[in-house]
């Protein structure tokens, strides 16, 4: 396996099995060492002697945490055994290390930064937050850099903790393709706007409100905004896009200009119109024009305002609000 494939194998895997394989795993992972391993570059440019170093320190981090008792040494990351994992996120893995707590491990050293802003987002909106709507945010359990022995690298790890059963907004549009009931959009459109609240009233902007990072818990009808490293006090920016979702952002985010409520709201809004599609009322289009003027000033910047504004038009629509069941496998 040339290194380049290696690389691009490995940024690309989402799952163990897409990265080693179900038929020969041991095979694939000594291949992808054998294509990685720092010293076998030779000649190879800086640039991709750093690519190479980091997929090298995913591919052996990936293969102990998923060989617990095997013939590896299980991982262990400050005081937490790395489990399997979970999640492949937009800048880190997140491995199961307990009941319902994942460990997020930055794939590259140089996003500690970004790291470290959802730390001090998670603790800023637990000290200055309304207690009753914490569970809208994960809870920050652990923060701690560590240094990779091969390489020398330092990393910045979190460790959160939510609710079980959780599933993405991305999710919910795969299961409903032609769009999705409005009556069904609204509880979640209304508990992220609570989501919304508690951060602003702490003075924290999220930064990338996107359907991957807003999760529900279908039957119980909860929400949980995730991903608070893109995350900025309000009057600050947002500091990175999420790649491959550059259109999804609102002017003064990618204008690099001052961020606010308003920026939150013009992404949570986008969410939401994606989610219904066609299927979306007339009424709740109009709603959602007003939260996506092209000016910051001339949206709506306080968003339990706006859950009040949503609830009239609500009411409008389909009456008193009545608990509807949701399922994905409609």
């Amino acid at each position: 396996m040339r290194t380049d494939e290696a690389i691009r194998l490995v940024a690309t895997a989402r799952t163990d099995d897409d990265l080693f394989g179900a038929d020969a795993p041991a095979r694939r992972y000594r291949e992808l060492c054998a294509a990685l391993h720092p010293d076998r570059l030779g000649a190879a440019d800086e640039r991709v002697r750093a690519q190479a170093t980091e997929a090298f320190v995913r591919v052996t981090t990936r293969w102990r945490a998923s060989r617990p008792g095997g013939t590896g040494s299980p991982v262990v990351l400050g005081d937490h055994r790395l489990g399997a994992l979970r999640y492949a996120g937009d800048l880190a893995d997140l491995y199961e290390v307990g009941a319902d707590t994942l460990l997020k491990l930055p794939r590259n050293p140089s996003d500690n930064d970004l790291m470290a802003r959802e730390v001090h987002a998670l603790r800023t909106i637990e000290e200055r937050g309304d207690p009753r709507y914490l569970p809208y945010v994960p809870r920050l359990v652990d923060s701690f850099r560590h240094r990779e022995p091969g390489t020398g690298a330092e990393r910045r790890i979190n460790v959160l903790a939510t609710v079980p059963g959780l599933h993405s907004l991305d999710e919910v549009r795969r299961a409903y393709p032609d769009g999705l009931d409005a009556r069904d959009a609204a509880w979640m459109w209304r508990r992220l706007l609570v989501a919304l609240g508690l951060a602003h009233r702490a003075g924290v902007v999220h930064g990338a409100v996107l359907p991957r990072h807003v999760l529900i818990e279908p039957d119980g009808h909860g929400v949980v905004l995730v991903d608070w490293c893109f995350s900025t006090p309000v009057g600050g920016s947002v500091p990175a896009l999420v790649p491959g979702h550059g259109d999804w952002y609102p002017p003064e985010v990618t204008g690099k200009r001052p961020a606010g409520p308003g920026t939150d709201l013009w992404l949570a809004t986008g969410c939401m119109t994606w989610l219904m599609g066609d299927r979306a009322p007339r009424e709740l289009r109009a709603f959602a024009r007003g939260c996506r003027q092209a000016a910051l000033r001339s949206r709506p910047d306080d968003a339990w305002r706006l859950l009040g504004e949503l609830d009239q038009v609500l009411e409008r629509l389909y009456g008193p609000r009545t608990f509807r069941p949701f399922t994905l496998n409609p």
